[in-house]
């Protein structure tokens, strides 16, 4: 067949994604730091270490590899606990080495996206109750302040705060993220104080930096009913959807914060977002069901027939991406995919995942909606948080124990799309031809 391309609008962001505690190494003063330490919190009780050793220079040379395959922007994020590792005290060697990132970056023809938050909290700052406690918006204001006051000949792209309601959820209902806690009233405490520090860090950016464009990064998950006619399913659907996706988003919208049995106004988070950053992965099926009270009645699945990653931990549903960006819309203003990606260390299934994806993508784009950019998880395997070192992401691998980088076919594929700023027939013949019919068909 004669080739045919999708191609995406002049100016598109292409990159890939990472965070300070997942690549750097050596991060010891975080509460992720002292989360790894405690038996049973890290699958097979990985710790995260050296990381990427981006801390002792690798930064450069993963860097290279990024601007040598065509990528014209990087998401990364800056380590609290490095900029202010006390309350009363700012290392400025800190705040240079990250400037030496920064100025990487620019000299190599990348746009930085720089994360102000993304997980990780100074120890002083959770021994003074970390999110729970009211001051910590204006604590991490002030941080913020800092950053993009010694950042901004640099960077005008900023993220306040990576996936919100990850944080809130995950280590305030679920318990797998640190503080470990099981408290819903607490849980929505810290959602009210992340929208405050959002906020707040917000109309500082905006002081330092009138010119910035300033949003946050949602981790979206597609929640659907298992059985499409069951107001049950339906009601557990909506339910999780508006707990997960809405109770943070919401509120730079309407000012509304909402929980289930929780809600206030913040009528000053209004209008708050200058671009929406949209995290999305996979979609779930959500079934009524009386034997699961501690998940308040529901259980999940995935879609029967989709493709599951290496672990089980994520499935294919292309389709979830292009309604999450549908969704997105309503906060009128433009859309960057700030992380989509895949776990596969043979990298069997990234090439046909990244181009499906893509795909839906570019049908946004066709129907003329706002998205400016498109961020790969990751790019090089990381440190993954609570499933350690388990799960590999990377359009590089990593040999966490001698640091070599291997490369794997999807630089290759990830690299043609964006030298071309599109998708090619012959890229996906090569690179996934089991996607090609449904891309492609004749």
């Amino acid at each position: 067949m004669p080739q045919a391309v999708y191609h995406f609008p002049r100016g598109f962001l292409w990159g890939a994604a990472t965070a300070a505690h997942q690549v750097e190494g050596g991060n010891t003063n975080n509460n992720w730091s002292a989360w790894e330490a405690q038996p049973g919190h890290i699958k097979q009780g990985h710790r995260s270490g050296l990381a990427c050793d981006w801390w002792g220079g690798r930064w450069k040379e993963d860097l290279d590899r990024a601007a040598e395959t065509g990528q014209n922007a990087h998401r990364f994020s800056v380590e609290w606990s490095r900029v202010q590792p006390t309350p009363d005290h700012w290392d400025e060697h800190a705040i240079d080495y990250y400037r030496e990132i920064l100025r990487g970056m620019v000299s190599r023809g990348i746009t930085p996206l720089v994360t102000l938050h993304h997980f990780t909290d100074p120890l002083w700052l959770m021994e003074q109750g970390g999110w729970e406690n009211d001051e910590t918006p204006g604590r991490f204001a002030r941080f913020v302040e800092k950053v993009v006051e010694a950042f901004k000949e640099y960077a005008t792209l900023w993220t306040t705060i990576n996936e919100p309601n990850v944080y809130f959820y995950f280590g305030y209902v679920d318990g797998v993220f640190p503080p470990g806690k099981k408290d819903l009233k607490a849980a929505f405490h810290v959602l009210l104080n992340l929208v405050r520090g959002h906020t707040l860090a917000y109309r500082a950016i905006h002081t330092i930096q009138p010119e910035a464009r300033v949003g946050f990064a949602l981790n979206y998950r597609s929640f659907v009913p298992q059985t499409a006619w069951s107001p049950l399913d339906k009601f557990q659907a909506r339910l999780r959807f508006s707990a997960y996706n809405e109770s943070f988003s919401n509120a730079l919208l309407t000012g509304h914060v909402r929980l289930p049995g929780h809600a206030a106004r913040l009528r000053d988070a209004i209008g708050t977002q200058d671009y929406f950053g949209l995290n999305y992965y996979t979609r779930d099926l959500v079934a009524f069901d009386l034997r699961c009270p501690r998940q308040l009645f529901a259980r999940s699945s995935y879609p029967p027939g989709a493709a599951l990653s290496e672990t089980g931990f994520l499935a294919n549903v292309p389709a979830g991406l292009f309604e999450a960006l549908r969704w997105a819309r309503r906060f009128e203003v433009p859309i960057i995919i700030t992380e989509n990606g895949w776990e596969d260390s043979d990298d069997t299934n990234r090439p046909r995942y990244l181009v499906e994806h893509l795909h839906q993508v570019w049908r946004a784009v066709n129907y003329t909606w706002p998205i400016k950019g498109y961020f790969h998880w990751s790019l090089v395997d990381n440190f993954e948080w609570e499933r350690g070192w388990t799960q590999r992401f990377g359009l590089w691998g990593l040999d966490v124990d001698t640091q070599a980088r291997i490369r794997r076919p999807s630089v290759d594929l990830y690299a043609a799309i964006c030298r071309e700023n599109g998708i090619s027939s012959e890229m996906v013949a090569r690179y996934a031809p089991q996607a090609l019919p449904l891309l492609f068909p004749e």
